[in-house]
């Protein structure tokens, strides 16, 4: 198996795996954002988690921005959508097979 498939098949279990555990709470509450940040953050460890997920997007973000136009990676504001709607277990596996797949073409400017 090539790396960029072990990527996108990571990315794909990281959109399944989390909405397993969230679509319950999606279809039980809606789109009800002051209940979710409620909720996200009523302990320390909630909090903990949520805030390391969005400090890890950030980070994410600034990879994508830099790492994707150095090596040309194509679509990769994919990456920063999926991150957006799904959650960096999804986005960060997603740049990496985008990025692998522009280094698998020969189309990598990076040398």
């Amino acid at each position: 198996m090539k790396l960029r498939h072990v990527y996108l098949t990571l990315s794909l279990l990281g959109i399944l795996i989390p909405f397993f555990f969230f679509l319950p709470w999606l279809t039980e509450n809606g789109v009800d954002l002051p209940l979710f940040f409620s909720e996200l953050f009523s302990t320390r460890v909630g909090g903990f988690f949520g805030l390391d997920v969005f400090v890890s997007a950030a980070v994410l973000f600034v990879f994508v921005a830099v790492e994707g136009r150095r090596v040309a990676a194509s679509a990769r504001w994919l990456a920063v959508a999926v991150t957006l709607a799904c959650g960096v277990s999804a986005g960060l596996p997603l740049f990496l097979y985008l990025r692998q797949r522009t280094r698998d073409a020969g189309l990598d400017r990076s040398g």
